[in-house]
This record gives C-alpha cells, structure tokens and sequence, in this order.
C-alpha cells in the first residue's frame, strides 16, 4: 500500500482563495473590509519571518493588515495598552501577538487580555472553554487545518478511533476536542502513555504533534489510517554537505517517520508541505469569520468549525 500524500500546500492555496472570494464579498457587497492586527514585541529572528509571511498572506487576500513592532524592552503595561486600543477599533477583526514574548512579559495575561471575539489564534481562555463545551469559539489555527484536511480525506469522521499524540493547549488538547465535536472515538496519548504502539494501532487518525523527530514508525499505523504529521523538526542531514562555517547542514522532519509510515497508511501529510501551509490560511479564515460575526453576518460555510 503506498498512501495518499495529502498537500497541504495545495489545500492551503484553495483555501486562502475562498477566503479571498469572501473579503470580497465583505468588501463589494457589504462594505466592509476584514482587518488583521499582529503584535510583536523584540527581535526573535524566527518571529519576524513569521509576521512577514502573515502580512504578505493578509494583504493578499484583500484584508487590512495593521503591523505593530515594539522594542524588546516593551513595558507590560505598553503592551495591554495598545491591546486595549485594538479590542476597541471596529476596523480590527482580528487580534494576534505574536509568541514568544520577551521573557518579562506575562504570555498568558496578555492572550488573556485580547477580546476573545478578536482572538483569531484561538488561545484566550474563554475560546479554549466554548470549544470544550461545544460552544462556537475560535478555534487554534493549526488544529483548524487539521480537521479540514480530515474532511477532505473521510467522507464522514463520526466513529472513527483518533489518537492524538501530544498534550499541548496550541494543538494537542484543542485537537482532540475537535474531533470529539466530530463523534470520534478520542485517546489523547503523550510520553507517558503506557504501551503508546499499542495505543497508535488501534486508530483510524492519528495525530502526531510530540515534538520528537520521526518518533512514530511505521509499525506502529493501522493499515490505511489517516496520519496528520504536526510536527516541525530540524535535524542533521550531512548528506547535504557543510556550511560555509563548517557545520552540518540540516533538513526539516516530522514527528512521524515519513517513508515508514507512507508504505502503511492510507493518507499522509508531508514534512514540510503539509500541516505547516494551513496554519496561516486559517488564520486568514478565522479573521474572516471574526468579522462576519462582529457584523451580524452569515458566516461563510467551510471556513470555521
């Protein structure tokens, strides 16, 4: 059996087109055009790349992108300030502050203090209980893409056994309560899971998101189960040859082991090209459907849980 290679970055282009067909919409047909505010605080290399490839996505798809960049010595009462001045700007639908902040500032106050309507990322503790209660919330955007690439793959997802590998409150936990609001059947497994390939035989999806290079073989998939790989690992790879500076160069790895697991599974997600494209597509879809609800509008279907 060889699996399907599902294409995130193929998905994530579909995607990011619907979400553009729907500002459209906002814009010709309401007046009304959907706004994304992203927040970062200091200098992290990885960071700022990352608020680049959000701007570039934001405007691209027709929205308003509002930047703001503050100095690495950012006072936490600066911070909530300009956060109490985006919750009350009608032109922003959609709040992110980019992680990880400085080490003087309290994450979890800040993500706190966003307006959970605003709160794109998924992350306030009012969005985490809705979406564990079955309640409409905003849903972390790479669980988001996850369940969407599900979708695709299954015609129906009620009854099948998934197994969640990672208890993280960014991908595991929402993760698993979003294929509960599907009618799976839901082990969340971690480190500590007792006999953890006996666990991952028995499901029909697993979700690998460990933060462990290749930790799941490829006996340890049920044949032709779905597998989600979520995990983003950089490792050696000396076949590749050496820097100019003389150290080794490296290629990026999920947490599943790719060829192993492609030869038992029925669909697979590649490292990379897989879950990573689908993060800021859904962050554009969370914006959209931000700002259909803070405008009493029907929300587009297929672009939020």
């Amino acid at each position: 059996m060889t699996a399907r290679i599902i294409d995130g970055k193929a998905f994530a282009e579909t995607l990011r087109g619907r979400v553009a067909q729907e500002v459209t919409r906002l814009k010709d047909g309401l007046g009304v055009t959907p706004g994304l505010a992203v927040v970062l605080v200091g200098d992290d290399p990885a960071s700022h790349v990352y608020v680049r490839n959000k701007h570039k996505a934001t405007v691209e798809a027709g929205m308003q992108s509002f930047e703001h960049r503050l100095a690495e010595d950012t006072t936490e009462q600066e911070l909530m300030g300009l956060i109490d001045q985006l919750n009350a700007d009608p032109e922003v639908h959609g709040i992110l502050v980019q992680l990880p902040l400085p080490d003087h500032l309290d994450s979890d106050l800040v993500i706190n203090a966003i307006d959970p309507s605003k709160d794109v990322d998924g992350f306030h503790i009012s969005n985490v209980g809705l979406l564990g209660t079955g309640q409409k919330s905003m849903v972390p955007c790479t669980p988001l893409g996850c369940l969407l690439m599900l979708r695709d793959v299954h015609d129906s997802l009620s009854g099948l056994n998934a197994v969640v590998i990672g208890r993280s409150n960014i991908v595991g936990k929402p993760m698993a309560q979003l294929l509960l609001g599907e009618s799976c059947t839901v082990t969340i497994a971690h480190s500590r899971t007792k006999d953890l390939a006996e666990v991952v035989r028995g499901a029909d999806i697993v979700v690998a998101a460990v933060g462990r290079p290749k930790m799941v073989p490829g006996d340890w998939i049920k044949p032709g189960a779905t597998v989600i790989d979520v995990g983003i690992n950089r490792i050696d790879a000396p076949e590749k040859g050496l820097r100019e500076d003389g150290t080794v160069k490296t290629r990026l790895v999920g947490d599943v082991d790719f060829d192993s697991c492609a030869e038992v599974a029925g669909a697979i997600t590649p490292v990379p090209g897989g879950v990573g494209p689908m993060t800021i597509a859904c962050l554009l879809a969370n914006t959209v459907t931000a700002c259909c609800r803070a405008n009493g509008f029907p929300e587009p279907e297929g672009l939020a849980v």
